[in-house]
Protein backbone atom coordinates (compact mmCIF):
# COMPACT_ATOMS: atom_id res chain seq x y z
CA UNK A 1 0.00 0.00 0.00
CA UNK A 2 1.01 3.46 -0.91
CA UNK A 3 1.81 5.74 1.71
CA UNK A 4 1.39 9.97 0.98
CA UNK A 5 3.71 11.94 2.09
CA UNK A 6 3.17 14.00 5.25
CA UNK A 7 2.37 17.23 5.77
CA UNK A 8 5.40 19.02 7.31
CA UNK A 9 4.54 22.13 9.38
CA UNK A 10 7.48 24.12 8.12
CA UNK A 11 6.24 27.91 6.30
CA UNK A 12 9.71 27.93 4.71
CA UNK A 13 12.99 27.64 5.10
CA UNK A 14 15.80 30.85 6.07
CA UNK A 15 19.53 30.97 5.73
CA UNK A 16 20.81 33.59 7.69
CA UNK A 17 25.11 33.80 7.52
CA UNK A 18 27.51 36.36 6.31
CA UNK A 19 28.81 36.71 2.72
CA UNK A 20 32.56 36.15 2.85
CA UNK A 21 33.02 38.63 -0.26
CA UNK A 22 31.55 41.89 1.11
CA UNK A 23 31.29 40.84 4.80
CA UNK A 24 27.33 41.53 5.07
CA UNK A 25 25.39 39.42 6.55
CA UNK A 26 22.35 38.05 4.64
CA UNK A 27 19.12 36.49 5.36
CA UNK A 28 17.80 34.62 2.18
CA UNK A 29 13.94 32.62 1.74
CA UNK A 30 11.03 32.95 3.47
CA UNK A 31 7.75 34.80 2.72
CA UNK A 32 6.23 38.33 3.67
CA UNK A 33 6.13 37.02 7.28
CA UNK A 34 9.71 36.52 7.66
CA UNK A 35 10.01 39.67 5.75
CA UNK A 36 8.58 41.27 8.70
CA UNK A 37 10.29 39.59 11.22
CA UNK A 38 13.57 40.17 10.06
CA UNK A 39 12.69 43.84 9.66
CA UNK A 40 12.23 44.04 13.47
CA UNK A 41 15.36 42.34 14.10
CA UNK A 42 17.28 45.25 12.27
CA UNK A 43 17.66 43.60 8.49
CA UNK A 44 16.51 45.83 5.29
CA UNK A 45 15.33 44.62 2.75
CA UNK A 46 17.22 44.84 -0.67
CA UNK A 47 16.72 44.55 -4.13
CA UNK A 48 18.95 41.23 -5.45
CA UNK A 49 19.68 39.50 -8.86
CA UNK A 50 17.08 36.29 -7.60
CA UNK A 51 14.77 38.48 -6.00
CA UNK A 52 14.35 41.21 -2.98
CA UNK A 53 16.83 39.89 0.32
CA UNK A 54 17.23 40.91 3.50
CA UNK A 55 20.55 41.96 5.10
CA UNK A 56 22.03 43.51 8.05
CA UNK A 57 23.02 48.01 7.56
CA UNK A 58 26.73 48.34 6.88
CA UNK A 59 29.45 48.82 9.50
CA UNK A 60 27.69 47.15 12.55
CA UNK A 61 30.24 46.05 15.01
CA UNK A 62 30.42 42.24 14.64
CA UNK A 63 28.92 41.41 18.17
CA UNK A 64 26.00 43.53 17.02
CA UNK A 65 25.92 41.65 13.99
CA UNK A 66 25.42 38.51 15.62
CA UNK A 67 22.85 39.86 18.07
CA UNK A 68 20.16 41.01 15.66
CA UNK A 69 20.87 37.57 13.34
CA UNK A 70 20.57 35.60 16.73
CA UNK A 71 17.42 37.62 17.41
CA UNK A 72 16.20 36.72 13.90
CA UNK A 73 16.83 33.07 13.93
CA UNK A 74 14.39 32.56 17.33
CA UNK A 75 12.21 35.07 15.82
CA UNK A 76 11.85 33.00 12.71
CA UNK A 77 11.67 29.43 14.40
CA UNK A 78 8.90 30.55 17.10
CA UNK A 79 6.70 31.75 13.91
CA UNK A 80 7.46 28.25 12.22
CA UNK A 81 10.05 28.76 10.40
CA UNK A 82 12.92 26.18 9.11
CA UNK A 83 16.11 28.34 9.86
CA UNK A 84 19.70 27.68 9.27
CA UNK A 85 21.68 30.48 11.64
CA UNK A 86 25.64 30.05 10.49
CA UNK A 87 27.67 29.22 13.83
CA UNK A 88 29.70 32.03 13.71
CA UNK A 89 27.01 34.14 14.43
CA UNK A 90 24.92 32.74 16.99
CA UNK A 91 25.35 34.79 19.67
CA UNK A 92 24.33 32.12 22.22
CA UNK A 93 26.47 29.02 20.99
CA UNK A 94 29.50 27.84 23.00
CA UNK A 95 32.70 29.28 20.96
CA UNK A 96 35.15 27.00 19.52
CA UNK A 97 37.85 28.94 20.83
CA UNK A 98 39.95 31.85 19.29
CA UNK A 99 41.75 29.43 16.96
CA UNK A 100 38.77 28.37 14.81
CA UNK A 101 37.77 32.02 14.62
CA UNK A 102 41.54 33.24 13.66
CA UNK A 103 41.29 30.37 10.85
CA UNK A 104 37.31 31.02 9.84
CA UNK A 105 39.16 34.76 8.83
CA UNK A 106 42.32 33.43 7.41
CA UNK A 107 40.15 31.58 4.87
CA UNK A 108 37.73 34.59 4.42
CA UNK A 109 40.63 37.24 3.54
CA UNK A 110 42.21 34.31 0.66
CA UNK A 111 38.99 34.55 -0.78
CA UNK A 112 38.44 38.18 -0.79
CA UNK A 113 42.01 38.67 -2.38
CA UNK A 114 41.09 35.95 -5.06
CA UNK A 115 37.96 37.67 -5.75
CA UNK A 116 38.97 41.33 -6.43
CA UNK A 117 40.70 43.11 -8.96
CA UNK A 118 40.03 46.39 -7.78
CA UNK A 119 42.89 48.47 -6.55
CA UNK A 120 40.33 50.27 -3.49
CA UNK A 121 39.84 46.26 -2.58
CA UNK A 122 43.30 45.12 -3.10
CA UNK A 123 44.83 48.59 -0.70
CA UNK A 124 42.23 47.67 1.89
CA UNK A 125 43.29 43.73 2.00
CA UNK A 126 47.53 44.68 2.53
CA UNK A 127 46.22 46.86 5.12
CA UNK A 128 44.47 44.58 6.85
CA UNK A 129 47.68 42.11 6.45
CA UNK A 130 50.12 44.44 7.72
CA UNK A 131 48.27 47.31 9.02
CA UNK A 132 50.43 49.13 12.15
CA UNK A 133 48.89 48.25 15.12
CA UNK A 134 45.90 45.84 13.75
CA UNK A 135 47.18 44.22 10.78
CA UNK A 136 47.97 40.47 11.06
CA UNK A 137 51.69 40.50 10.31
CA UNK A 138 52.52 43.61 12.93
CA UNK A 139 50.22 41.03 15.55
CA UNK A 140 52.19 38.11 14.73
CA UNK A 141 55.68 39.61 15.31
CA UNK A 142 54.43 40.57 18.75
CA UNK A 143 53.46 37.26 19.65
CA UNK A 144 56.83 36.22 18.79
CA UNK A 145 58.50 39.12 20.25
CA UNK A 146 56.93 38.35 23.57
CA UNK A 147 57.68 34.51 23.59
CA UNK A 148 61.57 35.88 22.69
CA UNK A 149 61.53 37.74 26.07
CA UNK A 150 59.63 35.31 28.19
CA UNK A 151 61.89 32.60 26.86
CA UNK A 152 65.18 35.09 27.80
CA UNK A 153 63.53 35.45 31.12
CA UNK A 154 63.12 31.93 31.60
CA UNK A 155 67.17 31.60 31.09
CA UNK A 156 66.62 29.38 27.79
CA UNK A 157 69.90 29.24 25.29
CA UNK A 158 70.35 32.83 23.79
CA UNK A 159 70.90 31.52 20.27
CA UNK A 160 67.69 29.87 19.13
CA UNK A 161 65.71 33.33 21.39
CA UNK A 162 68.32 35.83 19.35
CA UNK A 163 66.93 33.54 16.07
CA UNK A 164 63.36 33.95 17.02
CA UNK A 165 64.00 37.70 17.33
CA UNK A 166 65.34 37.63 14.29
CA UNK A 167 62.45 36.47 12.88
CA UNK A 168 60.44 38.94 14.23
CA UNK A 169 62.37 41.93 13.15
CA UNK A 170 62.01 39.57 9.62
CA UNK A 171 58.24 40.18 10.23
CA UNK A 172 58.21 43.80 10.59
CA UNK A 173 59.98 44.54 7.76
CA UNK A 174 57.77 42.63 5.58
CA UNK A 175 55.17 44.32 6.96
CA UNK A 176 56.82 47.84 6.22
CA UNK A 177 57.57 46.32 2.78
CA UNK A 178 53.42 45.19 2.27
CA UNK A 179 52.74 48.52 3.38
CA UNK A 180 54.65 50.60 0.50
CA UNK A 181 53.01 48.07 -1.86
CA UNK A 182 49.68 49.24 -0.65
CA UNK A 183 50.85 52.84 -0.92
CA UNK A 184 51.64 52.04 -4.62
CA UNK A 185 48.88 50.07 -5.46
CA UNK A 186 46.26 53.22 -3.49
CA UNK A 187 47.39 55.12 -5.88
CA UNK A 188 46.33 54.12 -8.61
CA UNK A 189 42.90 54.11 -7.28
CA UNK A 190 40.65 56.96 -9.44
CA UNK A 191 40.72 60.16 -8.08
CA UNK A 192 38.45 61.31 -5.84
CA UNK A 193 38.26 57.96 -4.44
CA UNK A 194 39.01 56.72 -0.95
CA UNK A 195 40.39 53.68 -0.38
CA UNK A 196 37.51 51.19 1.49
CA UNK A 197 38.31 50.67 5.19
CA UNK A 198 38.84 46.90 5.56
CA UNK A 199 36.62 44.77 7.96
CA UNK A 200 38.94 44.55 11.40
CA UNK A 201 40.54 41.19 11.81
CA UNK A 202 39.64 38.81 14.87
CA UNK A 203 41.04 40.30 17.80
CA UNK A 204 42.97 37.81 19.98
CA UNK A 205 44.45 37.97 23.29
CA UNK A 206 47.48 39.65 23.67
CA UNK A 207 50.30 40.33 25.90
CA UNK A 208 51.85 43.90 25.91
CA UNK A 209 55.40 43.86 24.38
CA UNK A 210 58.31 43.86 27.03
CA UNK A 211 60.89 46.23 24.73
CA UNK A 212 63.92 45.54 26.78
CA UNK A 213 66.94 44.83 24.84
CA UNK A 214 68.20 40.91 24.55
CA UNK A 215 71.41 40.91 24.75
Amino acid sequence: MKHAEPDFHVLDYVTITKDTRTGLVLALGGADQAAGILQRAGFLDAPGPRGTYHRLPHHLPVQEQSRRATTASHALLAAGYSVHLDPFLNDLAVSDGNRETALRYLVQLSQRAGDTSDAQEQAALLTEIAGPGEGLLPLIRQAVAVLCVGSFADGADPQPVRQLMNTADALSRAADQILRLRNDIASTAPPNSAVKTPSPAPRLPTTPVDHRRIP
